[in-house]
C-alpha cells in the first residue's frame, strides 16, 4: 500500500510541476502568417508566445530586439533577445527552393504575451512558390499563406518532425479546402487542444472522472460539460457572445478549483454538481473559441469546420477519461482506500495548480 500511496503522490506533484508550467489554449511558439501583397511585395507576420519561447542551445542575439524589450523584466529581455535571434538565423523564406533574406525586419515594441515581428521584402522575380523553413524545434505552430484579396487562407500545421512547409503557389487563387479536408483538419484541431496541449482542460475532466467511480455518473457530467462548451463555442464564433479572455481564463482556473475542492468536501453526485459542471461548461466554450478566432474558420464550410473542432474536443476528453479509468478507476476504484489515497491527494494537487493559474491570469496576464 505504502508503494501505491507513493504513486500518487509522485503522480500529484507531476499535475503541480507540470501545472505551473503550463499556459491556457497554446498555439504553439511561433505562429507564421504570410501575405502576399499587390505589386510583389510580402509581409511575414511572425506572432511569437514569449511565454513558451526558449532559448536554444546556440542562441544568437539580435541587437534590434533589444530596444524593443525596454518593457520586459531582465530575465525575459535576455531570453527572449536571443531567441529572436536565433529565429531570424535559423528559419528562412524559400522561393522556389531558395533561400533569401528579408529587406526590412520590423521588431516593434514588446507587447506582452503574443509579440509580433514583420518581415517584409520583394518576391524575386519570376517565382512561383513560397515556403517556410526553420531548424528550430518550435512544436506544433500554424503556418498560413494568404494572397492579399483573397478571402481563402491555407493553413499547414508544423512539429519538429516537418521543419518546412509545402510549397504555396504564388499568383494563384487559394483553393478552398474541400469538406473532407475541413472535417479531417478541424477534428484534429479540437483533439489536440485537449490532448496535449489543453492541460487546464484535462485537470477539469479529472476533477470530474474523481468524484465518482461510477461510470454512468461520470458521463452525466461530462455530458453537461459538453452541451454547455458546444453552446457557448457557436455562440462565441458566430460573434452573439463576447466576454473578455481576461475574465474567461481566470474564471476557468477558478472552475478548476472549485470542481477539485467539492471532490474533497463531497463523497457522492448530486444534482447540484451536473448543474455546475454545466455552468463551467459555458465557461470553457468561450475558452475553445479563443483557438478558432486565432486560427480561423473556412467561409464556405464554416460549419463543418465548427462541429467538426467541436467533435475533436469531445473526443480528447473522452480520451483523458478513458486513460483516468484505466489508470486509476479499474485497478484501485474498488478499494476502500481509493478516495483517501487516490481521489483526495489528486483533487487537492489539482486545485492547487487551479489555483496558481487564478493567481497568474488576473496579476500576470
Amino acid at each position: 500500500m505504502r508503494r501505491r500511496t507513493l504513486r500518487v503522490l509522485g503522480l500529484c506533484s507531476a499535475l503541480v510541476g507540470g501545472g505551473a508550467a503550463a499556459r491556457a489554449h497554446e498555439l504553439g511558439t511561433v505562429q507564421v502568417r504570410a501575405e502576399l501583397l499587390r505589386g510583389g511585395r510580402y509581409d511575414v507576420e511572425l506572432v511569437i508566445d514569449t511565454e513558451q519561447a526558449r532559448t536554444p542551445a546556440e542562441a544568437h542575439r539580435y541587437a534590434p530586439a533589444a530596444t524593443a524589450l525596454a518593457g520586459a523584466t531582465p530575465s525575459d529581455r535576455a531570453r527572449l533577445e536571443s531567441f529572436v535571434g536565433a529565429l531570424l538565423e535559423q528559419s528562412a523564406l524559400v522561393f522556389d527552393g531558395r533561400p533569401q533574406a528579408p529587406a526590412e525586419v520590423e521588431v516593434p515594441p514588446f507587447s506582452g504575451v503574443l509579440w509580433s515581428l514583420h518581415l517584409r521584402g520583394d518576391v524575386p522575380a519570376g517565382a512561383r512558390t513560397l515556403a517556410w523553413r526553420t531548424n528550430l524545434r518550435l512544436g506544433s505552430y500554424l503556418v498560413a499563406f494568404h494572397n492579399e484579396g483573397d478571402e481563402a487562407v491555407h493553413r499547414e500545421w508544423l512539429d519538429n518532425d516537418k521543419p518546412a512547409s509545402a510549397p504555396f503557389a504564388l499568383g494563384k487563387q487559394v483553393v478552398p479546402m474541400t469538406r473532407r479536408e475541413v472535417v479531417e483538419r478541424y477534428l484534429v484541431l479540437g483533439f489536440h487542444h485537449i490532448v496535449p496541449e489543453g492541460i487546464d482542460h484535462i485537470l477539469f475532466v479529472l476533477g470530474i472522472f474523481l468524484l465518482s467511480r461510477r461510470l454512468k455518473e461520470v458521463l452525466w457530467q461530462v455530458t453537461a460539460f459538453t452541451v454547455a462548451h458546444t453552446i457557448t463555442l457557436g455562440l462565441t464564433i458566430y460573434g452573439l457572445v463576447s466576454v473578455s479572455p481576461r475574465i474567461v481564463e481566470p474564471a476557468i482556473a477558478l472552475s478548476i478549483v472549485y470542481v477539485a475542492v467539492e471532490n474533497v468536501l463531497r463523497s457522492e453526485l448530486k444534482a447540484s454538481r451536473i448543474a455546475l459542471v454545466f455552468g463551467f461548461g459555458l465557461l470553457h466554450g468561450m475558452g475553445f473559441a479563443g483557438v478558432l478566432r486565432e486560427v480561423g474558420l473556412p467561409r464556405a464550410e464554416f460549419l463543418s469546420g465548427l462541429l467538426s473542432f467541436n467533435v475533436g474536443v469531445e473526443l480528447g476528453q473522452l480520451a483523458v477519461i478513458l486513460c483516468a479509468t484505466v489508470l486509476l478507476g479499474l485497478p484501485f476504484g474498488e478499494r476502500v482506500w481509493y478516495r483517501r489515497r487516490v481521489a483526495v491527494p489528486l483533487s487537492l494537487a489539482i486545485a492547487a495548480v487551479g489555483a496558481y493559474w487564478a493567481v497568474e491570469r488576473v496579476f500576470f496576464p
